[in-house]
């Protein structure tokens, strides 16, 4: 799949979803000004963390966004995912307009992004990692999101689990 493929898109070959592959020089040790940054936000179910419905609901969410037409470049998409409780995570993604049926929202702020390659077991420790990264930098960490730049499939077809922190300054 190449960078320009849409998220989430088909190969014809395999009929299996794969993810562009990821670039993670792009966003490791980063810093971002975001001035209402456009998101479409949804919401998963968790169980003290643990996502319960993201196969159904990050699917839906860019199958809306494909057929809205707002779907950004592969390079320029973010899904970020915030807990929000333990029973709860926030999914936001990255448009270029609004798309109907799906709640808008944007996302303001100074943010350090890290990029962490490991096993989703190892949430606990990349987040701790990401806030004492941040600290290092001068920044106050406040809100932690997760972009998670491979589906479980494509993880294993391209030997790394990346995962990018993006640690809001308060």
């Amino acid at each position: 799949m190449t960078s320009d493929q849409p998220v989430g898109s088909t190969d014809q070959k395999t009929d299996a979803i794969c993810c562009a592959e990821f670039n993670p020089a792009l966003w490791d040790n980063k810093f971002h000004n975001w001035q209402d940054k456009l998101f479409v936000r949804g919401q998963v179910r968790a169980f003290f963390h643990l996502p319960l419905n993201m196969g159904q609901v990050y699917p839906r969410m860019c199958q809306a966004i494909e057929a809205a037409g707002a779907m950004p470049p592969a390079s320029e998409f973010l899904g970020l995912f915030r807990d929000s409780s333990l029973w709860k995570t926030e999914a936001n993604m990255t448009v270029t307009k609004e798309v109907p049926g799906l709640t808008t929202a944007t996302i303001s702020g100074h943010f350090f992004s890290r990029v962490f390659d490991g096993p989703y077991k190892d949430m606990g420790k990349f987040y701790k990692a990401a806030l004492e990264e941040a600290k290092t930098h001068g920044r106050e960490p406040g809100r932690v999101y997760f972009h998670y730049a491979y589906c479980p499939k494509c993880a294993k077809k391209y030997g790394h689990n990346y995962m990018v922190a993006f640690v809001e300054e308060k």
